[in-house]
């Protein structure tokens, strides 16, 4: 594509070379430069991609894209290195990166309905949900979430919760070009925050809910906030902001959105409504806008997330009564309150629970659905990551829990000893005396199981449906649903 094309509305401007040119591929990663490649210098974290222009030009970039001409001149680039090449300034690599990706594409967000869901928790199943209720409906839909990206019925494993502009906008190019219809997708606040989203087009934008998560990255649960919100804040006004208006912060996200906005609640007056009316191990019989519909996902927060997911769909134009018989063959996500049944009447439930909240709502569904079964919880706490947030998760299961068993979960570089510290200084004495620290995961599992008494139900939190642990640098292979089934044998 030519570069004027692919700069357009991008806030980039060329300073040196001609806008006539064609640019094979546009990269932000000197290592995926090729012959005609565009080059995108953007600042990380961990390293600056202005450092990398010189290796970018070696393997034939024929554009250079930059935000600190300091940090260009320092390189004393010269001539022989650059010539031919356009050089493209701009006030934030970040957002022309993602504008230029979707340009490049040919806006491929334009031509299907996409769908954005963000929140604390619920992202994952509502989204897949929605892929899946679609489809269902015979509609060609599209998935990008934290497990898996679909093109179709095409999955690929996911990386990132938002991907790169150039991975999302590609994917959506792929979907466009295999018919897709819908596309559902997850919006992290540091998707957000770093610009990943910008340039694509949503038709529908849901918020679920706000709670404590990725402090260690906002640093504040204010700027955490005007994250969720800027998301909000960017819609057309052609599109719909769908909100829980249960949640204390749902009506500030939508406060400066030029989008229509719609309510959903269950609890009080909203657009559309939700009331549980009886629930079991085996599912929920829900009041949906004065309709019935049986469910068997668990869990008041699933009903929330199931009327997010019916209120998206009515608004989109679906009948309610398509929706609601669509609801009720939805099983749920992988790794959300999946229930393994074993002998002696245990119940293993596994669910991703990673947040206080999430822990907090899994645990209280759990207790509600089965206030006589002993309730035995397992978790752990990802290293590298939020810190603040531990000890509460230490309180929290202190409150809902007969027997605590406190574990690794993705360590990274921290020590699994320093993490359970920091969950154990949430609990009083209480909570201790009922708790076992096992630093090895497998091993706590198993010890959850021996403890287990007839007619027990133990929760493993926290890894969901992820099939591998983090420790150190190392990824290994750990899946949960395996270690039960084994275990199962035994007993």
């Amino acid at each position: 594509m030519r570069l004027d094309r692919i700069i357009r509305n991008s806030g980039a401007s060329i300073v040196e070379g001609s806008g006539s040119i064609d640019v094979s591929n546009i990269c932000c990663d000197s290592r995926k430069v090729t012959s005609g490649s565009m080059f995108v210098a953007v600042k990380g974290f961990a390293s600056d991609g202005h450092d990398y222009i010189p290796m970018a030009l070696g393997k034939g970039a024929r554009v250079i894209v930059y935000e600190d001409q300091s940090r260009l001149d320092k390189l004393e680039l010269h001539p022989e290195q650059t010539e031919g090449t356009v050089f493209v300034k701009t006030d934030s690599s970040r957002h022309s990166l993602a504008v230029m990706a979707a340009n490049f594409y040919d806006n491929p967000s334009e031509k299907l309905t996409l769908v954005g869901i963000t929140g604390t928790n619920g992202k994952t199943t509502t989204v897949t949900l929605l892929h899946r209720m679609f489809t269902s409906m015979g509609y060609s839909c599209g998935l990008l979430s934290t497990i898996a990206n679909y093109v179709g019925t095409k999955g690929t494993e996911a990386v990132n919760t938002t991907s790169d502009p150039l991975t999302i906008n590609s994917l959506l190019n792929e979907m466009v070009k295999a018919g897709c219809e819908y596309c559902f997708m997850e919006v992290s606040s540091i998707g957000v925050e770093q610009e990943r989203i910008s340039g694509l087009k949503y038709k529908a934008a849901i918020f679920s809910n706000l709670t404590h998560d990725h402090l260690d990255y906002h640093k504040t649960f204010a700027e955490y906030l005007r994250c969720k919100k800027l998301y909000f804040d960017n819609l057309d006004k052609d599109a719909v902001a769908i909100v829980n208006s249960d949640d204390r912060n749902g009506l500030v996200m939508v406060q400066n959105t030029a989008a229509r906005v719609v309510t959903y609640s269950c609890r009080s007056m909203a657009d559309h409504t939700c009331k549980v009316i009886e629930q079991s191990f085996d599912g929920m019989l829900l009041r949906i806008d004065s309709r019935e519909a049986w469910t068997c996902l668990i869990g008041k927060h699933n009903a929330y997330n199931l009327l997010a997911l019916y209120s998206t769909a009515v608004e989109l134009g679906a009948s309610p009564e398509e929706v609601l018989v669509a609801i009720s063959s939805l099983r749920p996500a992988p790794g959300r309150l999946e229930n393994m049944k074993g002998p002696k009447d245990i119940s293993v439930i596994i669910d991703y629970a990673h947040t206080p909240d999430a822990l907090e709502n899994v645990l209280k569904t759990l207790r509600e659905i089965a206030p006589d079964r002993p309730l035995i919880c397992l978790f752990g706490c990802g290293g590298d990551r939020d810190r603040t947030k531990r000890p509460e998760m230490g309180a929290i299961a202190q409150k809902y829990a007969d027997r605590i068993v406190v574990t690794s979960d993705n360590s990274r570089s921290e020590k699994t000893s320093d993490i359970m510290a920091d969950i154990k200084a949430g609990m009083d004495l209480s909570g201790r005396a009922k708790s076992l620290f096992i630093e090895d995961r497998e091993e706590a599992i198993r010890t959850a199981v021996m403890i287990a008494g007839p007619g027990t139900t133990i929760l493993l939190a926290g890894k969901g449906h992820e099939t591998y642990q983090i420790i150190g640098t190392e990824k290994r292979h750990f899946d949960e649903k395996e270690i039960i089934e084994e275990i199962f044998k035994t007993l």
